[in-house]
């Protein structure tokens, strides 16, 4: 990656007005000027992706969901068991990127593999319940990111995995057991600075994820942000099964 591409990334990501009448004509507006460049910047920025995705049980010939998945990038990280799949959809309201996925499958010759437009609050698969829902640093850019989690587990079988890894911020007070406090400096900057890239990590995803969700596997981390030196972002990793009961 050149200087050269992360100056027009950073420029995109913190300079650039960002249009549209609605999120989804705000989103296209924000990607389209970076979509070929996205993945190797997005390597570097977004941490705890790989690792969250291999460690979610893959079930043979199931049905695997990827809410905001943009370019398609996070399943090369399970490419080895992508075709144990029965499908797979990457669902994102960016047509800039969902065509650069859409490459990217071709490509692989994953033809079970589709590249959705379509609101990630709202879409439903036609196969009804599916097996495993995740979202990678997509909740953060849904504005109604709490509806986008109810989608998700209605779309989800009984026992079904849901997997997020994102940034976040904890509460003041944290609401459960073995919660990493952040200190002020660190609930009040990354929101701030994240703000300007319509970003808005939330103190609300985890206790949300817990309310509704058995807890599987839960990890709580700082990663470094490119150009950014000395302070690290916060970042979280977790696995939650729907309950039998729902």
């Amino acid at each position: 990656m050149s200087l050269l591409s992360d100056l027009k990334i950073l420029y995109h990501l913190a300079l650039r007005p960002v249009r549209g009448r609605d999120h989804s004509e705000r989103m296209e507006n924000f990607y389209a000027g970076q979509a070929e460049a996205y993945d190797d910047f997005r390597k570097r920025l977004l941490q705890g992706r790989e690792e969250l995705y291999r460690q979610i049980d893959l079930p043979e010939g199931g049905i695997w969901v990827d809410l905001g998945g943009g370019t398609g990038a996070n399943l090369e990280f399970i490419q080895d068991r992508v075709p144990r799949l029965r499908k797979a959809y990457v669902v994102d309201l960016a047509r800039s990127l969902l065509q650069v996925a859409d490459k990217r499958f071709r490509s692989l010759g994953w033809e079970h593999v589709e590249a959705v437009e379509a609101d990630a609050t709202e879409w439903q698969p036609t196969e009804g319940q599916v097996d495993v829902v995740t979202f990678s640093y997509s909740l953060t850019m849904i504005p109604d990111w709490f509806a986008a989690i109810d989608n998700a587990l209605r779309m989800l079988r009984p026992g079904g995995t849901i997997g997020v890894v994102d940034f976040y911020v904890s509460r003041k007070h944290p609401s459960f057991d073995g919660a990493i406090r952040h200190s002020w400096f660190t609930r009040t900057f990354w929101p701030t600075w994240f703000a300007l890239d319509n970003v808005f990590p939330s103190a609300d995803h985890l206790p949300y994820l817990l309310a509704h969700t058995d807890r599987q596997w839960l990890q709580e981390r700082r990663s470094k942000v490119p150009y950014i030196p000395f302070i690290r972002a916060p970042y979280y990793q977790y696995i939650g099964t729907k309950p039998a009961s729902e």
